[in-house]
């Protein structure tokens, strides 16, 4: 009998990283990175017979494996600071330590980078030799990224540059507008009528309150946050656009988007094909928010109240009974999806509250294969936070299986398929608390379902067509203001949305702090992600043992592309009626919703 884990804590553990901020033996393993840095350059940097012997490229992978393994992206150093800097965003301290060793781990990433370029630039010609020798079957996959990335890449000086402005002309941006956005605290109208001030991130969450007043109060101090740093978020953004523009024209890219598809393991084609599938079914959506209107009352819903929770779903779910219920789902799905649950449980990888300062919303990191996962959470004991960390556990779980089957080349996965174990197991999560449920909660749960749905799939390819133009649209103008993104942003926001959402006074300015749209292009994962998990949903539910299909997907990492890997669980993404297979199955849920409605009295 598998036992319930064991919650000792619920702030991260990083004791497997570093004895505390000022752990003396930081130092010593900077030495040691430094040190089996330099031992491969001086190996390998003046050599060519790498490129043209396969045993000894054999040879000089296998040493690269070792460094990626272990010593890469400022090893501990570098990812610990990273982590400190998210539970307090407003420690300068902090910021300071981490731009440090983001510096050293970037002067080393330059110094090792010939042997990657040097790989991708081998003759075409001598690349398939490579690709077919067996003593290379484990890097196979590896060899064929670089060599799909070797055409846009440039000389080694010049990608050593293109690093070294990566921080003054993007990141320190980036980080700069969501810093200011982390450090603000504004009054909010709470259930009983009395006012109290709040951070961001609780401003953030309780925008979908149940309560009129407090959602609306919190939108009210919410838009004003994003009024107040419209124009320090214009800066930045141009600043980025023009940075994006300026890495493109260099590396002759012909699209702003290609380079994500081509770092994400996965063709245009693909991705244009999802995004028409998807933006050709935004009756979906549309019709689901004249239902939710009608649910609640209103002729238009306003902006910031699109995912309200709908009826009663007053059902506490604290941190422990989240746990709990999880645990229970993943046991019967896999034993060892419950048994890596357990580990990030006991050995303290959740940071589950919410707390000045730190980092809004929830991610799930890795850094190296050496190192441990780590979840944020801001958990709030609401259904949705239940949800959120079924979904980061998925990531979890995934991260953690790559690692088991994987090197570290290999470990990761590809954007174009990262949401896939997430969704999957938020999905199976739902559906174990939708079976317990009468026909009033059910029905509320699934205009929550649907809710989630729009969000992940419509509203993500909304923002990705926000993107695209946004991208074309400065590279015309050379400069664009706040009104003028504002205005991009609405319209394509209101092109998913219909009819039945009133674009708000504010609601031009929520891109301000959407993070996603600066990592250019990544939201269309979410989207992607989504409609394949529910085609593994519905083999597991047609034959749990297919659930060890599941696991190879999840174990297969950077291993193969994720056509070919899909491929073998009989899932072809290249298929426009694949994807409109996954559209036709939100369609049947919202019309099954709309149902019940009715036969509740609940709309006419």
């Amino acid at each position: 009998m598998m036992q319930p884990a064991r919650i000792k804590q619920t702030t991260w553990d990083l004791a497997q990283l570093s004895e505390g901020d000022n752990d003396p033996g930081f130092e010593e393993k900077r030495r040691t990175i430094e040190q089996k840095s330099r031992e491969f350059i001086q190996k390998w940097k003046d050599r060519p017979d790498y490129l043209e012997n396969l045993e000894v490229l054999k040879e000089a992978l296998d040493e690269y494996e070792d460094w990626a393994r272990c010593y890469a992206e400022g090893g501990d150093e570098g990812y610990y600071f990273w982590l400190r800097t998210q539970q307090d965003q407003n420690s300068p301290d902090l910021k300071a330590r981490f731009n440090k060793i983001e510096e050293f781990s970037r002067r080393i990433q330059n110094d090792m980078q010939f042997f990657p370029l040097r790989i991708a630039k081998i003759p075409e010609e001598k690349q398939k030799q490579l690709l077919a020798y067996g003593g290379l079957k484990e890097y196979r996959h590896f060899l064929e990224r670089l060599f799909a990335e070797s055409k846009y890449l440039l000389s080694e000086p010049e990608e050593k540059i293109m690093n070294l402005k990566a921080s003054t002309s993007y990141s320190n941006w980036v980080r700069m507008t969501s810093g200011f956005l982390a450090k603000e605290e504004g009054p909010v109208i709470m259930e009983d009528g009395s006012k109290a001030v709040k951070n961001f991130s609780e401003i953030v969450s309780l925008l979908n309150s149940r309560d009129k007043r407090v959602r609306d109060s919190a939108a009210k101090t919410f838009n004003a946050m994003l009024g107040k740093y419209a124009e320090v978020a214009e800066a930045e953004m141009n600043s980025v656009l023009a940075n994006k523009k300026v890495d493109d024209e260099l590396r002759r890219v012909p699209r702003p988007d290609l380079m994500r598809h081509i770092n994400d393991d996965i063709g245009s084609d693909i991705v244009d094909t999802m995004l028409s599938s998807v933006s050709g079914r935004f009756d979906i959506p549309a019709r689901f928010y004249k239902l939710k209107a009608g649910l609640m009352g209103v002729k238009k819903l306003k902006y910031h109240e699109r995912n309200v929770e709908y009826g009663n779903i007053s059902d506490k779910y604290s941190y422990t009974v989240s746990v709990r219920l999880i645990e229970k789902v993943f046991r019967n799905l896999d034993s060892e999806f419950f048994k890596i649950l357990s580990g990030f449980v006991e050995n303290g990888q959740i940071d589950a509250y919410p707390a000045k300062g730190k980092g809004s919303g929830a991610f799930c990191a890795h850094h190296l294969i050496s190192q441990p996962t780590y979840i944020l959470l801001n958990h709030t004991d609401r259904l949705n936070d239940v949800l959120t960390l079924a979904h980061e556990l998925g990531h979890g779980i995934n991260n953690e299986l790559i690692r088991k089957k994987q090197n570290a080349l290999n470990f990761g996965t590809p954007t174009s398929t990262a949401e896939v174990a997430s969704t999957f197991m938020e999905d199976f999560v739902l559906q174990e608390i939708l079976r317990k449920a009468d026909d009033e909660t059910k029905l509320a749960i699934m205009v929550k379902k649907l809710s989630d749905d729009v969000s992940t799939i419509f509203r993500q390819v909304a923002c990705y067509r926000f993107e695209q133009e946004l991208h074309q649209e400065f590279r015309t103008q050379g400069y664009l203001s706040k009104e003028a993104i504002g205005g991009l942003f609405r319209k394509h926001m209101a092109s998913y949305m219909g009819e039945f959402v009133e674009q708000s006074a504010g609601s031009e300015n929520w891109w301000v702090y959407w993070s996603h749209i600066r990592y250019f292009f990544y939201v269309y994962s979410y989207a992607g992600g989504l409609l394949i998990s529910k085609s593994l949903q519905n083999s597991v539910k047609e034959d749990p043992l297919f659930i060890d299909k599941v696991k190879e997907f999840l174990e297969a990492g950077l291993s193969d592309s994720p056509k070919t890997i899909f491929q073998r669980l009989d899932v072809d993404i290249a298929d426009k009626g694949f994807w409109n297979k996954g559209l036709n199955e939100i369609d049947v849920l919202l019309q099954k919703t709309e149902r019940l409605a009715r036969q509740l009295g609940k709309i006419k």
